[in-house]
């Protein structure tokens, strides 16, 4: 396993898991492995809880619950065995959803030696869009008072990240695909075609292929840029990376701001395991980043994380309920959400909160999706 952190050794540890538990051994890292506050010496067996250190990285051992496999492996598969390939790659998930993160894992594993270079479709006028994509020459338009490559010879032997393609105008698609089909970039004002070698990944949260039936994107450009669809799950479907990366941007964020780190208390994990993250992995780092500016305690409480109210379900899970009994299924899983993290996620105790069974609060939790809280 690579952890993509500067703490961490090229070769930091071993970590051995069999039938019989897991094996730990620390391989001789610049920075040391830990293993719940302890330093690792010699060969360590840990379990299931463990909180592993490597340099600052920070794991946890956890079981996979039975028939419910972490979504994310399926995408690890398949980067294994793309990443060196030169074929085009599109991701395609929400906003927010760490479709960028991915790209940058997916060049570093590429070997090339090339940059990884990154244009947002969405973020330039057509004009300007096709200038910082292709090049000018000098004099070609109106303020072009030298030559400028663009950002695709930029790229070259490396990787090129079109971020939003569904915005991107037709008559730079047009472009686009000759540029794809003859390997050539030709700046514009220019006369001669310059040869590239670059690896393209595009990113999506659109539906491209409907917007090709509807004529709104060039089926063509599609399918020469998506020689491999991966999708990435929302923050939702992934709920045993939450608090991992709660606690990565909680450590980053108090390393910026020179203060020790606080734990987060059970409630506080509850509701953010909870809670359906619309905003995904960018919206789970805001929550974090308040945090860091706002708890001045050693632990996380529930009344540390402060939603975005536009986001919809955050202010309802987060507030007291209006009324005693809610009306719509929303209402109720914010309410069984908010009583879990009270009580630190016991069960039995919201359950009587509640004036429920602790089989009925179960039931309940089932058909609302609200994951049942791990028992340490």
């Amino acid at each position: 396993m690579q952890v993509p952190d500067t703490s961490v050794s090229r070769t930091h540890a071993r970590l051995e898991i069999g039938a019989d538990g897991a094996v730990l051994e620390d391989l001789a890292s610049a920075n040391g492995t830990r293993v719940d506050g302890a330093p690792v010496t010699g060969r360590l067996a840990v379990g299931v809880g463990s909180l592993i250190e490597i340099g600052l990285a920070r794991l946890v051992i956890r079981t996979r619950p039975t028939g419910l496999p972490s979504p994310m492996l399926d995408v690890w598969r398949i980067v294994d065995k793309v990443a060196e390939s030169p074929v085009s790659l599109m991701l395609i998930g929400e906003t927010g959803a760490g479709k960028e993160v991915l790209t940058e894992e997916i060049h570093r594993r590429s070997g090339r030696s090339g940059r990884l270079v990154r244009i947002n479709c969405a973020g330039l006028a057509a004009s300007l869009l096709e200038s910082e994509l292709f090049g000018h020459e000098k004099g070609a338009f109106t303020g072009a008072v030298q030559a400028k490559p663009g950002l695709i010879e930029a790229a070259d032997g490396g990787t090129l990240l079109l971020d939003e393609l569904g915005e991107m105008p037709e008559a730079t698609q047009r472009k686009l695909l000759r540029v794809l089909e003859a390997r050539q970039v030709r700046r514009i004002g220019a006369l001669q075609d310059r040869p590239i070698d670059v690896r393209f990944i595009s990113a999506t949260h659109r539906d491209l292929r409907t917007m090709a039936i509807m004529g709104q994107f060039r089926e063509d450009l599609m399918f020469r840029l998506n020689g491999l669809t991966i999708r990435l799950p929302a923050l939702r479907e992934r709920r045993d990376e939450i608090a991992p990366l709660a606690d990565s941007f909680l450590r980053a964020a108090c390393q910026r701001a020179g203060r020790a780190m606080p734990r987060l208390s059970e409630g506080a994990r509850v509701l953010l395991e909870s809670y359906r993250w619309p905003g995904n992995i960018r919206e789970l780092k805001n929550v974090i980043d308040r945090v860091a500016l706002l708890c001045d305690e050693p632990e996380v409480l529930v009344s540390h994380l402060i939603f975005d109210p536009a986001m919809g379900e955050a202010g309802a899970a987060a507030k007291p309920a209006e009324s005693a009994e809610p009306r719509e299924p929303d209402d109720e899983r914010a309410r069984l959400v908010r009583e879990l993290a009270k009580v630190g996620g016991n069960q039995a105790a919201a359950a009587r909160a509640l004036g429920m069974t602790a089989r009925m609060l179960a039931s309940r939790m089932d058909k609302l999706g609200i994951p049942r809280p791990r028992r340490k």
